[in-house]
């Protein structure tokens, strides 16, 4: 139920950053004076409608979506309909500057949707506390562990089954803080030391040795095996020794941590600018992770680094309501309307940066045919883009098909 719960949430989540966007376009375009004809949220044919002054609001049949209607975005737009008193209403005949704000305003509302999202989760609901996070990275560095109820045999990441044989820790006695001196008569420095000494010894009983409240106890363990990939390059999974313990971080220590409203204005845009850098670094790596997700249709295993769709994105939602790590949800909303705000301003049509591109390239034509003394060229020829336009659309339309069906037949998952 809290799966489904979590799917619906985000799905939802993604609708209204839809609606946003093109609200960002409505409103800006009415600011400035410009004809709106339509709002509505999806494609397809009408389900529901009416009418308020001059702009048709109302919701379609096909939920991809949203657009908004302005007069004279393109060439191609009729102007029919326009009264010849409102002729300067026409989106092309606005200054320059108001056009640019108008295309962009959906990927600004983007923008600003993810800064009041991590300001919100900031303030109510708790983002990852930096003292945590250093506990991690210094956990490894002891032998200090935390014990496992069970083990997993198979090389993957999950939570504990019946089915599953009790972890040696356990077993023997073991509890979390205790710290490992020794296994097998080996002495162990860290963590990593310990998993190494743990895996290159036969599975049985051997001797263990740790101290508790500052005393020395010695045991005997008996390691179970189990199959592990020694290096990401490795074919196939080699038989080892587990113990059934991990790095030890003092529980004393959450996990989130909330901040005030003012401090949150800058962890919000700590993590905005952050999650920027994220976007153009995910966006650089897109060609090189493509092969990844037929490779990933094939069966083999999903990269976690792979870009996902919409269902890719929602069932990644549901599992993190699931368990309940509402933080993870909020940061994975506000990464998406970062993702999105960013790549619509890309200067390809039919995307907003491309119909920007194009404003501002009829712009710098008109200055330099003037300065050459020649008659104003005019607007750009949009039906000589037009097949430009198609090969854009039939890509990303592939693309998101791709997406869709890795995220169904192979989806990326959270950790077990």
């Amino acid at each position: 139920m809290a799966y489904a719960l979590g799917v619906v949430l985000f799905a939802l989540g993604i609708l209204v950053s839809i609606l946003l966007h093109e609200a960002g376009h409505l409103g800006t375009a009415k600011l400035f004076g410009m004809k709106v004809t339509q709002y509505f949220a999806g494609f397809g044919p009408t389900i529901w409608s009416f009418r308020r002054g001059e702009t048709e609001y109302g919701l379609k049949a096909i939920p991809a979506g949203g657009f908004v209607k302005i007069i004279g975005m393109t060439p191609l737009e009729d102007e029919a309909e326009v009264a010849t008193q409102d002729k300067h209403r026409v989106f092309w005949r606005r200054p320059l500057w108001q056009r640019t704000v108008v295309l962009s305003a959906g990927s600004i509302t983007h923008f600003i949707l993810g800064f009041l999202i991590l300001w919100v989760t900031a303030v109510m609901v708790g983002v990852a506390n930096p003292a945590y996070a250093k506990a991690l990275d210094d956990a490894p560095e002891t032998t200090r562990v935390a014990v496992q109820s069970c083990v997993v045999v198979q090389p993957v990441e999950r939570e504990c089954r019946p089915s599953d044989p009790r972890s040696p820790a356990i077993r023997a006695g073991l509890r979390d803080g205790d710290l490992i001196t020794s296994i097998n008569g080996r002495s162990v420095d860290d963590f990593e030391d310990l998993v190494k000494v743990i895996r290159e010894t036969p599975p049985g009983s051997v001797p263990l040795s740790y101290v508790r409240d500052d005393e020395r106890q010695d045991v005997t363990v008996d390691l179970v095996a189990v199959q592990r990939k020694l290096d990401e390059a490795d074919a196939k999974p080699a038989t080892v020794s587990a113990l059934g313990v991990f790095p030890y971080v003092d529980p004393a220590i959450p996990a989130t941590v909330t901040y005030g409203p003012v401090e949150s204005v800058g962890v919000a845009g700590e993590y905005i600018g952050q999650m920027f850098i994220g976007t153009f670094q995910a966006l650089a790596k897109f060609p090189e992770k493509v092969p990844k997700l037929f490779t990933a249709l094939m069966g083999e295993e999903r990269d976690e680094e792979t870009p996902i769709s919409v269902v890719g994105a929602s069932r990644l939602g549901g599992e993190i309501v699931e368990r309940e790590i509402w933080p993870m949800f909020f940061l994975l909303l506000a990464v998406l309307n970062l993702f999105v705000g960013v790549f619509n301003l890309f200067p390809l049509l039919p995307l907003d940066g491309g119909h920007i591109a194009i404003a501002w390239f009829e712009r710098a034509r008109s200055w330099f045919y003037a300065r050459l003394g020649k008659p104003d060229p005019g607007r750009v020829d949009y039906m000589k883009l037009m097949p430009l336009t198609y090969a854009v659309i039939i890509v990303f339309g592939l693309f998101t098909l791709l997406t869709v069906a890795a995220d169904i037949v192979n989806p990326i998952r959270l950790p077990r």
